[in-house]
């Protein structure tokens, strides 16, 4: 399929995309937008686009993707916004270099888990866990209050009455380790909630994709509460050093399969 700017159907990779168009009304809005920006986001992180492709113009994009113009440059602002393509008058949109991208973003952890995720990627999520996540456990076991404390029970409570392998099981995990992150205090630290949660739900999801969890890992979790509610940094440092390390090696399982 030629695109206005007389580029051919390849450029870009229109032609994988147009071999599963969004089946969705033309309009706009953000269901739809999001959609859009879902489909090229996960296509660029999976490396479909290859950072420096340029994109086939906006005609031939929405015309391919059965969207409306709007919905379509809307969805460009939307990956812009993540660090992912930028948009030049006569130049068109280009993908980014990776390095550009905005990869402790929700949703971009979402896109690279959407797929088969890259294994060096994977390891540098939870080497980021590993830096942050233990010192973050001590920190907060000196300085929690009794809201954290009940924030970080009711999540281990819901995780145990829903197991991980529920929506909720998962929401609650993330409840956990955004929990401790605030105990820390520390708002650079509480920056990082989402971008933690996320990892720690996709990684989760990814695990149980053609089997169950190859362990119950809630009684790591209760080990942290434990050594939190003791004020013992120490303690909570070395339970969360473990619990994250254990995530690593079910994960680093479940992508041997």
């Amino acid at each position: 399929m030629a695109g206005e700017d007389g580029e051919d159907g390849r450029t870009g990779g229109i032609t994988k995309l147009a071999d599963g168009p969004l089946r969705t009304p033309r309009g706009t809005g953000r269901r739809l937008h999001g959609a859009i920006a879902h489909k090229l986001g996960t296509a660029i992180v999976s490396g479909e686009y290859a950072p420096g492709d340029v994109l086939t113009g906006e005609v031939a994009f929405s015309e391919a993707l059965n969207v409306s113009r709007s919905a379509y440059r809307e969805a460009m602002q939307v990956l812009a916004a993540k660090g992912m393509v930028e948009s030049r008058p006569k130049a068109g949109t280009r993908v980014l270099p990776r390095e550009r991208w905005n990869l402790l973003d929700p949703d971009v952890l979402g896109w690279a888990f959407a797929g088969e995720p890259d294994v060096s990627f994977v390891r540098s999520l939870f080497e980021l866990r590993a830096v942050v996540e233990p010192a973050a456990a001590g920190f907060a076991a000196e300085r929690r209050g009794r809201g954290d404390l009940k924030a970080m029970k009711d999540a281990l409570d819901a995780m145990h009455h829903h197991t991980l392998a529920t929506d909720a099981g998962r929401s609650a995990d993330r409840d956990f380790h955004a929990a401790v992150l605030r105990a820390t205090g520390n708002d650079a630290l509480m920056v990082l909630s989402a971008s933690i949660g996320a990892a720690v739900n996709w990684t989760t999801q990814f695990k149980q994709r053609q089997r169950a969890l190859p362990r119950n890992p809630l009684p790591d979790h209760v080990k942290v509460f434990d050594a939190i509610a003791a004020g013992d940094a120490a303690a909570a440092t070395a339970a969360m050093r473990v619990l994250v390390e254990l995530a690593l090696d079910d994960t680093r399982s479940a992508m041997a399969r």
